[in-house]
Protein backbone atom coordinates (compact mmCIF):
# COMPACT_ATOMS: atom_id res chain seq x y z
CA UNK A 1 0.00 0.00 0.00
CA UNK A 2 1.47 3.32 -0.88
CA UNK A 3 2.46 5.19 2.55
CA UNK A 4 0.88 8.53 1.03
CA UNK A 5 -2.58 7.09 0.92
CA UNK A 6 -2.02 5.61 4.36
CA UNK A 7 -1.00 9.16 5.92
CA UNK A 8 -3.92 10.65 3.78
CA UNK A 9 -6.38 8.46 5.62
CA UNK A 10 -5.14 8.72 8.69
CA UNK A 11 -5.27 12.82 8.88
CA UNK A 12 -8.76 12.13 8.03
CA UNK A 13 -9.44 10.66 11.53
CA UNK A 14 -8.02 13.52 13.15
CA UNK A 15 -11.49 15.36 12.16
CA UNK A 16 -13.46 13.13 14.82
CA UNK A 17 -10.38 13.78 17.30
CA UNK A 18 -10.82 18.09 17.26
CA UNK A 19 -14.42 17.88 17.71
CA UNK A 20 -15.05 19.36 21.03
CA UNK A 21 -16.97 16.75 23.37
CA UNK A 22 -20.72 16.81 23.63
CA UNK A 23 -22.66 14.85 25.12
CA UNK A 24 -24.21 11.79 23.45
CA UNK A 25 -27.54 12.50 21.53
CA UNK A 26 -27.23 16.58 22.53
CA UNK A 27 -27.83 19.59 20.20
CA UNK A 28 -24.78 21.13 19.01
CA UNK A 29 -25.73 24.95 20.65
CA UNK A 30 -24.70 27.89 19.18
CA UNK A 31 -24.99 31.46 19.53
CA UNK A 32 -25.73 33.92 16.03
CA UNK A 33 -22.36 35.30 16.67
CA UNK A 34 -20.36 32.19 17.10
CA UNK A 35 -22.29 30.73 14.19
CA UNK A 36 -21.65 33.56 11.76
CA UNK A 37 -17.72 33.73 13.07
CA UNK A 38 -17.49 29.47 12.02
CA UNK A 39 -19.43 30.50 8.87
CA UNK A 40 -17.30 33.37 8.05
CA UNK A 41 -14.14 30.90 8.63
CA UNK A 42 -15.22 28.75 6.26
CA UNK A 43 -16.03 30.56 3.44
CA UNK A 44 -12.93 32.72 3.95
CA UNK A 45 -10.98 29.18 3.17
CA UNK A 46 -13.26 28.24 0.84
CA UNK A 47 -13.10 31.73 -1.63
CA UNK A 48 -9.86 32.69 -0.42
CA UNK A 49 -7.09 30.31 1.10
CA UNK A 50 -7.90 27.46 -1.06
CA UNK A 51 -8.05 29.02 -4.58
CA UNK A 52 -4.83 30.85 -3.70
CA UNK A 53 -2.69 27.50 -2.38
CA UNK A 54 -4.08 25.76 -5.45
CA UNK A 55 -2.82 28.45 -7.48
CA UNK A 56 0.69 28.24 -5.95
CA UNK A 57 0.36 23.95 -6.36
CA UNK A 58 -0.07 24.62 -9.76
CA UNK A 59 2.79 27.12 -10.25
CA UNK A 60 4.97 25.04 -8.07
CA UNK A 61 3.77 21.54 -10.74
CA UNK A 62 4.69 23.26 -13.83
CA UNK A 63 8.26 23.91 -12.27
CA UNK A 64 9.27 20.37 -12.97
CA UNK A 65 10.54 17.72 -10.06
CA UNK A 66 8.13 17.74 -7.63
CA UNK A 67 10.12 15.15 -5.15
CA UNK A 68 12.37 18.35 -4.38
CA UNK A 69 10.11 21.11 -4.88
CA UNK A 70 9.35 22.91 -1.57
CA UNK A 71 6.84 25.18 -2.50
CA UNK A 72 5.12 22.00 -4.55
CA UNK A 73 5.40 19.90 -0.98
CA UNK A 74 4.13 22.65 1.27
CA UNK A 75 1.40 23.51 -1.11
CA UNK A 76 0.35 20.01 -0.89
CA UNK A 77 0.58 19.87 2.54
CA UNK A 78 -1.32 22.95 3.44
CA UNK A 79 -4.12 22.22 0.71
CA UNK A 80 -4.70 18.63 3.01
CA UNK A 81 -4.91 21.00 6.02
CA UNK A 82 -7.30 23.55 4.61
CA UNK A 83 -9.57 20.33 3.51
CA UNK A 84 -9.12 19.02 6.78
CA UNK A 85 -10.59 22.44 8.43
CA UNK A 86 -13.38 22.97 5.55
CA UNK A 87 -14.53 19.39 6.22
CA UNK A 88 -15.01 19.98 10.03
CA UNK A 89 -16.53 23.19 10.15
CA UNK A 90 -19.25 21.94 7.61
CA UNK A 91 -19.87 19.53 9.96
CA UNK A 92 -20.28 21.60 12.87
CA UNK A 93 -22.76 24.18 11.18
CA UNK A 94 -25.03 21.53 9.76
CA UNK A 95 -24.54 20.05 13.68
CA UNK A 96 -25.24 23.12 15.09
CA UNK A 97 -28.53 24.52 16.54
CA UNK A 98 -28.54 28.38 16.63
CA UNK A 99 -29.85 29.95 19.89
CA UNK A 100 -30.53 33.38 20.52
CA UNK A 101 -30.09 34.39 24.37
CA UNK A 102 -31.26 37.86 23.64
CA UNK A 103 -35.09 36.25 23.88
CA UNK A 104 -33.94 36.22 27.67
CA UNK A 105 -33.51 39.82 27.67
CA UNK A 106 -33.94 41.08 31.23
CA UNK A 107 -34.72 37.73 32.86
CA UNK A 108 -32.80 36.73 36.02
CA UNK A 109 -33.11 32.94 35.43
CA UNK A 110 -29.94 31.22 33.22
CA UNK A 111 -30.13 29.78 30.51
CA UNK A 112 -27.81 29.13 27.30
CA UNK A 113 -25.88 32.98 26.42
CA UNK A 114 -26.47 34.33 29.67
CA UNK A 115 -23.51 36.03 31.13
CA UNK A 116 -23.33 35.67 35.08
CA UNK A 117 -21.56 36.72 37.49
CA UNK A 118 -21.62 34.67 40.95
CA UNK A 119 -19.00 34.18 43.92
CA UNK A 120 -17.79 31.05 45.33
CA UNK A 121 -17.31 29.78 49.18
CA UNK A 122 -14.03 32.25 49.05
CA UNK A 123 -15.45 35.05 48.19
CA UNK A 124 -13.94 35.51 44.90
CA UNK A 125 -16.06 36.82 42.28
CA UNK A 126 -16.32 35.32 38.82
CA UNK A 127 -17.70 36.37 34.92
CA UNK A 128 -18.84 33.79 32.59
CA UNK A 129 -20.94 33.72 29.81
CA UNK A 130 -22.29 30.38 28.84
CA UNK A 131 -21.74 29.52 24.52
CA UNK A 132 -21.53 26.88 22.85
CA UNK A 133 -18.86 24.20 22.32
CA UNK A 134 -17.36 25.65 19.17
CA UNK A 135 -17.49 29.15 20.83
CA UNK A 136 -15.53 28.68 23.98
CA UNK A 137 -12.38 30.85 25.82
CA UNK A 138 -11.89 30.33 29.22
CA UNK A 139 -9.42 33.30 29.30
CA UNK A 140 -12.87 35.51 28.12
CA UNK A 141 -14.66 34.05 30.36
CA UNK A 142 -16.32 32.27 27.71
CA UNK A 143 -17.55 28.52 29.27
CA UNK A 144 -19.49 25.87 27.24
CA UNK A 145 -22.98 25.07 28.32
CA UNK A 146 -21.85 21.59 28.74
CA UNK A 147 -19.15 22.43 31.04
CA UNK A 148 -19.66 21.69 35.32
CA UNK A 149 -19.98 25.10 36.15
CA UNK A 150 -22.44 26.01 33.19
CA UNK A 151 -24.68 22.89 34.46
CA UNK A 152 -24.64 23.82 37.81
CA UNK A 153 -25.76 27.35 37.09
CA UNK A 154 -28.47 26.43 34.77
CA UNK A 155 -31.99 27.56 35.48
CA UNK A 156 -30.87 29.34 38.82
CA UNK A 157 -31.89 32.81 39.25
CA UNK A 158 -30.33 35.87 40.73
CA UNK A 159 -29.74 35.83 44.40
CA UNK A 160 -29.61 31.45 44.66
CA UNK A 161 -26.65 29.40 45.72
CA UNK A 162 -26.56 26.44 43.79
CA UNK A 163 -23.65 23.17 44.73
CA UNK A 164 -21.27 22.26 42.61
CA UNK A 165 -19.56 19.01 42.55
CA UNK A 166 -15.83 19.28 42.08
CA UNK A 167 -12.55 17.05 42.68
CA UNK A 168 -11.94 18.47 46.10
CA UNK A 169 -15.90 18.51 47.26
CA UNK A 170 -18.46 20.42 47.26
CA UNK A 171 -18.54 23.91 46.31
CA UNK A 172 -21.46 26.31 46.54
CA UNK A 173 -22.27 28.86 44.46
CA UNK A 174 -24.02 32.45 45.03
CA UNK A 175 -25.72 33.59 41.76
CA UNK A 176 -24.40 37.88 42.06
CA UNK A 177 -26.00 38.82 38.46
CA UNK A 178 -27.24 37.43 35.15
CA UNK A 179 -27.75 39.29 32.12
CA UNK A 180 -28.63 38.65 28.56
CA UNK A 181 -27.43 41.06 25.23
CA UNK A 182 -30.45 42.76 24.18
CA UNK A 183 -32.08 41.89 20.87
CA UNK A 184 -29.51 42.42 18.15
CA UNK A 185 -32.03 43.81 15.41
CA UNK A 186 -33.21 46.14 17.27
CA UNK A 187 -29.59 47.73 18.88
CA UNK A 188 -28.95 48.00 15.10
CA UNK A 189 -31.92 49.54 14.57
CA UNK A 190 -31.46 52.26 16.98
CA UNK A 191 -27.97 52.44 15.46
CA UNK A 192 -28.90 52.97 12.56
CA UNK A 193 -31.65 55.80 13.51
CA UNK A 194 -29.40 57.55 15.85
CA UNK A 195 -28.01 60.88 13.80
CA UNK A 196 -23.94 60.63 13.52
CA UNK A 197 -22.24 63.68 15.69
CA UNK A 198 -20.81 66.46 14.19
Amino acid sequence: MNKAFVKESESEDDDDLAMPAMPVGAKNYITPQGYQRIREELLQLIDVDRPEVVRVVHWAASNGDRSENGDYIYGKRRLREIDRRIRFLTKRLDLAEVVDPSVHHGSDQIFFGATVRYKNQAGEEHVITIVGVDELDPLHGKISWVSPVARALTKAREGEIVTLQTPAGVEELDVVEVSYPADSAAMDKAFAATPPKA
